[in-house]
């Protein structure tokens, strides 16, 4: 039985070789794949305009509403909030490996983060994140921003049901 690990550079850019990659879209594979990870840039960001609901068995589950916030000269003025996030990069998980991802040191030392659940082996698509802005002040955000660092974890084995969930190839429209 193999050990779980931690995906390094290298492994990363193996997996981007793959037939379907681990990841589609990066702007700059240079800039975005670091040691132990890789970073996640904006697609769009929104506002929540309504309240959500959550079940048990996901029959009532209802998400809010959303407004996507406008871009001027290509960067966002976010007041302190919740905000509505998708990343640019579509993810594909393979059977052998998960993924956590964590808010960038930068954008907490600006006093934001960013929050996401486990993404579970078989995962595909650009998936969307929940962003709080902290700051009193507020926060400007740049169009292409690198916010979050997604770190993969090879598995000990395959998992026997990969993700089907309602979410998977969620945002692939161009």
């Amino acid at each position: 039985m193999q050990q779980r690990t931690v995906l390094t550079d290298r492994d990363i850019r193996m997996r981007l070789q793959h037939s379907p990659p681990l990841l589609q879209g990066l702007i700059d594979e240079a800039t975005q794949v670091q040691s132990c990870g890789v970073d996640l840039t904006l697609r769009k960001v929104s506002r929540f305009l309504s309240a959500g609901f959550l079940d048990f068995d996901n029959v009532r589950r209802t998400l809010p509403d959303r407004e996507e916030v406008p871009w001027e000269d290509d960067a966002a003025e976010l007041p302190p909030g919740a905000y509505h996030i998708v990343y640019n990069e579509q993810v594909n998980l393979p059977a052998d490996v998960m993924a956590l991802a964590y808010p960038r040191s930068s954008l907490l030392r600006c006093g934001v983060t960013t929050y996401t659940a486990v993404w579970d082996p078989g995962y595909s698509g650009r998936a969307e994140a929940l962003m709080v802005v902290h700051n009193p002040h507020g926060f400007t955000l740049d169009r292409r921003a690198r916010v979050t660092q997604l770190v993969f974890t090879q598995l000990a084995s395959d998992v026997e049901e990969q993700y089907e969930g309602c979410y998977n190839y969620e945002n692939l429209d161009p």
